[in-house]
């Protein structure tokens, strides 16, 4: 049966020059390759959402095979959310929107509750109403109250992203960046400033989501947006927070020369809001993450001392660093050492960091200790223990049983395919059974 449809496509995506001539043409091999690179969605999603096999998909993206029969390009302008006339094809179902209820005369309304002992008018007689509509349905007034429980909903949003991942709040996280944004244009004051820099720290949640999704083009446009906010009311702290995940992005999406001059441009604002240790300790982590994946030993090495150096000037000082970079206390500068000498191939080091972190951390700490599981088995293999590899592997699928994150689903592939040369092996075989039973 095939996989629920997705929300949608990124605007960016939809409006961009090439992506509108591959729709013009019905170019699907252009298509495909535009929605793995811009939208996150790999060959094996696009056959699941159009009711295709994954050979076949592979096929029309090489160029052996095209489509031309239109219940086909149906399927995929509906799997795929592309609007019909992009296509050359009529307005899809799901682009019209349901008619409005209609109020009916009042003998008539009785004779049908009569009927039908009143189903109809309990059960989804109510028009539709989009996020933004029932949101306006408040008085609009914003109190001091008001700020105190939308960032209560943003802490439950960070809490949840720590046990479930990102990648299913994004409807959810957009809804209420929309909401506040539409909110200070109409309140003056201290408050329009309060309700700036939440909706920095919404759209900078709303691209953690998306990234967590693997869809970095739209992560990339919410971070962009957080960065203007916080620009705007001069918080270089809050710069220097957005652009450490713009690194972090640049480092998973094959950028590592751009995640380092991030990092070194996070340093700056931070430096320029004054002295903040904790901050400067995650920073030059973030830095020692892309020297890593540039397979330049030195410069990770200074990058990691720099950052234990840091972490032991804040010390005693957590109190006064901002909220939103206590998460990186000493287990996670333990374990983030460990990952980054494993990027450098240094397993033998990195092993027991990491296994000391996955030790400290807490239930709580879903998905990091599903990384960091993965990131154990990686280091093990790297030292050819591959029964220890494969046990840890084992226990990084249990632990992202219960996650929405195409971040890790992007490690258990990685990992797999590193197992290639053993696929003979024992502990190999039975972690593919585990691996079959648990995306089964």
């Amino acid at each position: 049966m095939p996989e629920p449809q997705h929300q949608g496509l990124p605007p960016e995506l939809l409006t961009s020059p090439e992506w509108q001539r591959a729709c013009q043409q019905r170019d699907f091999a252009s298509v495909f390759r535009l929605v793995k690179a811009k939208a996150g969605i790999y060959p094996s999603r696009v056959a699941a959402l159009c009711g295709m096999t994954p050979s076949r998909v592979g096929e029309i993206m090489s160029g052996r095979r095209g489509l031309a029969h239109i219940d086909v390009i149906e399927r995929v302008a509906d799997g795929l959310r592309i609007p019909g006339a992009m296509l050359g094809l009529a307005h899809r179902p799901w682009e019209i929107p349901p008619p409005a209820a209609t109020v009916q005369p009042a003998r008539r309304r009785s004779v049908q509750r009569a009927a039908t002992a009143d189903s109809e008018d309990c059960d989804g007689a109510e028009p539709r109403q989009e996020l933004d509509e029932l949101l306006t349905l408040a008085d609009g007034r914003v109190t001091r109250s008001t700020l105190l429980a939308l960032r209560s909903s943003v802490e439950d949003y960070w809490r949840r992203d720590d046990e479930h991942g990102g990648a299913s709040m994004r409807p959810a996280v957009v809804g209420h960046l929309r909401y506040v944004t539409q909110m200070m244009d109409s309140v003056p004051g201290p408050l329009r400033r309060d309700l700036q820099l939440l909706a920095a720290e919404l759209a900078r949640l709303a691209g953690w989501a998306h990234f967590d999704a693997r869809q970095y083009s739209t992560a990339r446009s919410h971070f962009t947006q957080a960065l203007r906010l916080a620009h705007g009311q001069d918080d270089h702290l809050f710069m220097a927070n957005v652009l450490s995940c713009l690194s972090l992005q640049a480092t998973y999406d094959g950028q590592p020369s751009d995640a380092v001059a991030l990092a070194c441009k996070a340093q700056d604002a931070a430096r320029a809001a004054g002295v903040q240790p904790l901050v400067m300790s995650m920073l030059h982590m973030r830095e020692a993450f892309a020297h890593a994946t540039l397979r330049d030993a030195s410069s990770c090495h200074g990058a990691i001392e720099r950052s234990r150096d840091a972490y032991e000037e804040a010390r005693g000082r957590e109190g006064e660093a901002p909220s939103w970079v206590r998460y990186f206390d000493e287990t996670k500068l333990i374990v983030d050492t460990g990952i980054a000498l494993a990027k450098l191939g240094e397993s033998e080091r990195a092993e027991p960091l990491i296994a000391e972190g996955l030790r400290r951390e807490t239930r709580a700490q879903q998905r990091g200790r599903a990384f960091h599981a993965f990131w154990l088995a990686t280091a093990q293999l790297q030292q050819g223990r591959l029964e220890d590899a494969c046990d840890s592997a084992v226990l990084a699928l249990d632990l992202s049983a219960a996650l929405d994150s195409p971040r890790v689903a992007g490690h258990v592939r990685e990992f797999h395919r590193c197992l290639a040369p053993y696929a003979r092996e024992t502990p190999v075989i039975a972690f593919e059974q585990r691996l079959r039973e648990a995306v089964g």
